[in-house]
């Protein structure tokens, strides 16, 4: 279902984000973004002079290289098309996000390490999304094998604790009461009510 009809109006700028996730043969996982700003009438840029309406503002790159367990291997950014001469020199201090995992606390260590002047409010932006991209690129394969490791702790007679699962209480579908994560863990039913 889309939107209600909007009033009359015009469009005055565009942003295209593409957000992707790769299994590459090395096992690894990379992430990948791409985004392109866009204006629909011509305007004054400082630095370029009169940008022409479809013309990139910024048309910028930036690939995340992660193992499953989310921490980053590597980062790189690339940026084609900025506002400034200067814009591009803060893709290579990107390649300082190595060694972080990506979870609690992404943002913050992100800020430490590229933001203000060290880095760009754009490829920063984006990575807040990348970060929910890794998750769903990983998640079937992490899930897979979280399976397979409980059956495997089941079959061999170990005793199995039951954890409430992270997703509990992140959205609406996940809602310790809802019908699909009741379907999905049916044991939380008679589990204790935890604050949410």
């Amino acid at each position: 279902m889309p939107l209600s009809t909007p009033a009359d109006r015009d469009l005055l700028h565009l942003r295209d984000i593409q957000l992707r996730g790769y299994h590459r043969a090395d096992g690894l996982f990379d992430i990948e973004a791409h985004l392109v700003d866009t204006k629909a009438q011509p305007f004054e840029n400082d630095n370029r002079g009169l940008m022409q309406p479809g013309e990139p503002l910024h048309g910028m790159w930036l690939r995340l290289t992660v193992r499953e367990d989310m921490e980053v291997v590597a980062c790189e950014a690339a940026s084609d098309h900025t506002p400034y001469e200067m814009c591009p020199g803060a893709a290579p201090n990107f390649s300082r996000l190595a060694g972080l995992k990506i979870g609690p606390g992404f943002n913050r260590a992100v800020n430490e390490r590229v933001g203000g002047v060290q880095g760009c409010t754009h490829l920063r932006e984006v990575l807040g999304q990348m970060a929910t991209v890794a998750y769903q690129t990983l998640y079937p394969i992490r899930a897979a094998k979280e399976r397979a490791e409980l059956e495997r702790r089941r079959a061999a007679g170990e005793a199995v604790g039951r954890q409430r699962p992270a997703l509990v209480g992140s959205c609406i579908a996940y809602a310790p009461d809802s019908p699909v994560t009741l379907a999905r863990w049916p044991w939380l039913k008679d589990a204790p009510a935890a604050a949410d």
